[in-house]
């Protein structure tokens, strides 16, 4: 049904104000609890060998939302009953920020993507914690953190630092975004030394908190394989606890959508099926060359059970998917769960 009938309906219009319609509906949802059964009822799924414990968390099961779908905390809960196992909030920058001009958000049906240049628009992590405090998360909660566009030099360690801290307490675990590319120089971020920069205080400063909390990296998948290297072995001697692979990309090879329509659009970062060889491939280098000491969340592309099964097998204890939920509809989560029980998946 969704994808005869809802998703051309839904394509007719622009992406992102389809977006900001979908979250009216999730806040009509939260209101009327009998829809929030219903769709609970219809789209969840669980069975003891989805339940997966990563990093001290207690996952109902590995697959989750990715990042830049709910980013101001709005629509969690409600998008929980979709089948997620968790949602990644964000990305969220200390100071609200506007974003890049409109149009910044394209479709691409023919390869089953999307291209975004969105700029990290949210409305800075104060809203985002007063939207947690108001909605109780009945789902684990990981927020994705970036820098404010106009932070530069030492300002970026401090942005980080003040929205992770602000946030310790509201949610489950945190994934520090440092290769947006819809942010200028922001994949430069990926340098050793600069990460080093951002992640030391923070991570001494976690040491005198009561409660541990993991913190990931987020990377690009168009990072060269010296600058994975070098996160890696920094990875594992500071005690980052894991990388999150990958982000969007601004490669366009191999694409079936027309070159005069990929013109137009222009710059921004690539989501969705043409990305998941190159995320699978990077998973599993991360696995091999951390011999499996560093968690990983996988995604990329992951548009089936099939294409789920493969980035766990590549070594991703988690998975999160963002393009495909738009593309195959509100019952990809429980598909893939399916899928991944009847083939034989079973947490370690």
């Amino acid at each position: 049904m969704y994808k005869k009938f809802i998703r051309p309906l839904l394509f007719k219009f622009e992406p992102e104000k389809v977006h900001n319609f979908i979250f009216i509906l999730l806040k009509l949802i939260a209101k009327l609890s009998f829809c929030s059964f219903i769709i609970k009822k219809i789209y969840s799924y669980k069975h003891p060998n989805l339940e997966t414990e990563v990093l001290g968390i207690k996952f109902p099961n590995p697959v989750g939302l990715a990042g830049g779908f709910d980013k101001n905390a709005e629509g969690y809960n409600q998008l929980s009953l979709f089948g997620f196992g968790f949602v990644e909030i964000g990305s969220i920058t200390p100071k609200a920020q506007e974003g890049n001009q409109s149009p910044r958000l394209f479709r691409l049906p023919e390869d089953k993507a999307i291209i975004n240049r969105m700029g990290i628009n949210n409305n800075g992590v104060i809203e985002v914690i007063k939207q947690v405090k108001k909605q109780r998360p009945n789902v684990i909660l990981i927020a994705n953190l970036a820098k404010n566009t106009i932070s530069q030099d030492e300002k970026i360690a401090y942005d980080y630092d003040k929205s992770l801290f602000l946030l310790y307490d509201f949610v489950d675990m945190f994934v520090i975004n440092l290769s947006c590319p819809n942010v200028k120089n922001m994949c430069n971020l990926q340098d050793v030394s600069t990460i080093s920069d951002i992640m030391d205080d923070i991570l001494d400063k976690r040491a005198a908190m009561d409660i541990y909390k993991p913190i990931l990296l987020k990377i690009s998948p168009d990072i060269a394989k010296d600058q994975v290297d070098d996160i890696i072995d920094y990875s594992l001697r500071v005690g980052i606890d894991g990388i999150v692979a990958s982000n969007t990309s601004k490669n366009r090879n191999n694409l079936s959508t027309n070159t005069d329509i990929l013109d137009k659009i222009g710059d921004g970062g690539l989501s969705g099926k043409p990305l998941l060889e190159k995320s699978i491939e990077l998973v599993k280098y991360i696995h091999d060359k951390s011999e499996g000491r560093l968690t990983i969340i996988g995604l990329g592309g992951i548009m089936s059970g099939e294409d789920a099964k493969r980035m766990l097998d590549a070594g991703a204890s988690l998975v999160e998917i963002y393009t495909g939920f738009i593309y195959e509809g509100p019952s990809i989560v429980k598909n893939i769960l399916k899928y991944l029980v009847k083939n034989g998946y079973k947490s370690n």
